[in-house]
């Protein structure tokens, strides 16, 4: 689960980390009104979008009035932001946030993160932060230093002083910044987060260290035991979400679509991305991805097919399901029988490929719904079939 940067900012402010002052605005009416009320000489206006490198696509900007933070408002909602790091299409620009500008001394990249190589937390940092940093470390690993940190059950352990001393910090400011390190680990652990990061955690001409801009990922496997973070999660849904992917969320589905004209449907995500692959390798193209969970029902499959045929693109279908001990074959036939008699599309190819719990009765269960397809004995030869039915329908 991403947040957005102002809502980062509420939670990491909590554990003692100093924020600018600011507010979200969702209109250029908003962001001038809070602009005139916080009266600060120069204002952050911040897109508030997931993706990053904003800056560079001109997704922060300065102003230096009232007016002009309304100006820079109306131009940052008006069209998607298109980054380095979003879809070529962008993300949709909801709201801005309007905080206090700093001059800023030296910039600091902090991170607490879910090491990939020892599934343990550990501590990032770097002296030369800023919207560049994932540059400077592709070009020179030893940008980023990392400090491991063990977990106990509140908080984190860590050389968090050496950490302070190591980005070229000292005396009071070096205490300080060992504090923000311990208080991003003690985040991390308490919400669950797998990325905690402050980039930039910047050093003022005041002698302030302050958090200029965050990132926070909790992991959504443990928001049961988080009900506040839960209910943010299910209201960021339903505010950027594409209403069709939420629905299938609801259907115990996960669905992305995609540019191609071969729908497809599996059970498990490694499966479905195999499945994605092999079709990629042998020159076609996928028109979505759909991983039918274990807790899906039958009906839950049959939603799950009519919202990948209502895709006009899509000109054949491959089902391939692999059954385990909850999830049967023959739940799954049942489903595509319901929404192939709903649709009513006899013409369309249908390619199936199951295996393991009920596979053998599922096709039979297939036949019996009336539904014409082929059965393939493994995805190799149901890639080539689906080849094969594309060259067909375009002759």
């Amino acid at each position: 689960m991403n947040l957005y940067e102002f809502q980062a900012k509420e939670l990491i402010c909590r554990f003692g980390i100093e924020i600018p002052r600011g507010r979200v605005a969702g209109s250029a009416e908003d962001a001038e009104r809070l602009a005139r009320r916080l009266a600060f000489p120069r204002f952050a206006i911040k897109a508030q979008i997931h993706g990053g490198a904003r800056g560079a696509a001109g997704g922060i900007r300065f102003a230096t009035s009232p007016d002009e933070a309304r100006a820079i408002t109306g131009q940052l909602l008006a069209r998607p932001l298109v980054t380095s790091q979003t879809k070529p299409s962008g993300e949709r620009v909801r709201w801005v946030y309007v905080e206090e500008a700093f001059d800023i001394a030296q910039e600091i990249y902090a991170a607490v993160v879910v090491s990939r190589s020892t599934a343990e937390l550990e501590l990032l940092v770097s002296g030369q932060g800023g919207g560049d940093i994932e540059e400077k470390a592709l070009a020179d690993a030893s940008v980023i230093l990392r400090y491991p940190l063990v977990a106990t059950t509140t908080a984190a352990e860590g050389d968090f002083e050496g950490a302070a001393f190591a980005v070229g910090l000292s005396g009071p400011l070096a205490a300080k910044a060992a504090e923000v390190f311990a208080g991003m680990a003690r985040l991390a652990v308490e919400l669950d987060a797998t990325l905690v990061e402050i980039n930039p955690l910047a050093v003022t001409r005041d002698g302030r260290l302050v958090a200029l801009d965050a990132k926070l990922t909790v992991d959504g496997n443990a928001l049961f035991r988080h009900p506040a973070l839960s209910a943010l999660r299910a209201q960021i849904q339903v505010e950027e979400g594409d209403p069709k992917e939420l629905a299938a969320d609801r259907h115990q589905l996960n669905y992305q679509k995609m540019d191609g004209n071969v729908g497809v449907v599996c059970n498990g995500a490694g499966l479905s991305l195999a499945t994605l692959d092999m079709l990629i390798d042998a020159g076609l193209r996928p028109a979505n991805f759909m991983d039918v969970r274990t807790t899906a029902s039958s009906m839950d499959v049959a939603y799950g097919i009519e919202v990948v045929l209502e895709n006009p693109n899509v000109a054949v279908l491959l089902i391939n399901i692999h059954g385990g001990g909850m999830q049967r074959c023959d739940t799954v036939a049942e489903g595509v029988g319901v929404a192939m008699r709903r649709l009513g599309r006899t013409d369309l190819p249908v390619i199936v490929r199951f295996a393991g719990n009920n596979a053998d009765f599922a096709r039979v269960r297939l036949t019996a719904s009336g539904v014409a397809f082929l059965a393939a004995a493994d995805l190799s030869e149901a890639v080539e079939m689906v080849a094969l039915a594309l060259t067909q329908e375009a002759a």
